[in-house]
């Protein structure tokens, strides 16, 4: 054991359970209910533009995907866009609020690996009452010492986080999202774990801190145990 850490931090979505695979049907299905009502042709590229400008107004998660859906129907077809359309994009909203939770491989395994080291912190974004939803469903609450559900993902929001069990210069962040939970966990001065999902959202894609001391990659999350136990 070379170091020792304060605290261990999980993301939730696509590193414990899937979530983004719903998002893209959702998107899949929002282009074949406004194809028939536009000749635009980008309509991926405007619904992603419609939901990078909105996170501001809405935050991250399936209300603020929702309300960008609507608006870009109503962009891309004028306001023309039929009521029974805008009605089909609500319910969609409506079925994946309601989606039951899959976990991913190894995700209680790796938290309770995680917990013999260090206390474990699950950090994650969204809206609040669709991630408390997850959260419960998953049954991997009770693991957790700690529970931050927070508007976004910044190097002052893991400081303040970790600094009650000793600073984030002690701590580790575990998660999928280069952009969220990696490099905002290294500017802040802990150990940045990635874990890679087969799907990211285009807005949380970042350069890999390739080389950096406190950066990590494992291939996925049974080789987390292992891995603290050689460098931790």
């Amino acid at each position: 054991m070379s170091k020792t850490l304060c605290a261990i931090g999980f993301d939730a979505d696509d590193t414990l359970w899937h979530n983004e695979r719903f998002f893209k049907l959702t998107q899949e299905r929002f282009t074949e209910l406004i194809t028939p009502h536009t000749d635009h042709k980008n309509i991926d590229n405007l619904l992603l533009k419609a939901e990078q400008r909105n996170i501001g107004h809405y935050g991250f998660g399936i209300k603020g995907f929702v309300l960008s859906m609507i608006e870009t129907a109503l962009d891309v077809t004028d306001k023309r866009v039929p009521g029974e359309v805008i009605a089909s994009l609500i319910k969609a909203g409506q079925d994946m609020l309601r989606h039951p939770i899959d976990l991913l491989p190894y995700a209680e395994d790796a938290v309770r690996a995680a917990k013999k080291l260090a206390p474990v912190v699950l950090i994650t974004k969204g809206d609040l009452l669709d991630q408390e939803r997850k959260l419960a469903q998953s049954g991997l609450g009770e693991l957790f010492d700690t529970i931050e559900i927070v508007s976004d993902k910044k190097s002052h929001v893991y400081s303040r986080i970790y600094g009650p069990f000793g600073g984030v210069q002690n701590g580790m962040m575990i998660g999928n999202s280069m952009k969220s939970d990696v490099i905002p966990m290294i500017d802040a001065g802990g150990f940045g774990v990635y874990v890679p999902h087969e799907m990211v959202w285009n807005l949380e894609i970042a350069r890999t801190p390739l080389g950096h001391p406190r950066y990590h990659e494992l291939v996925d999350l049974s080789a987390l145990s292992e891995f603290l136990e050689k460098e931790f």
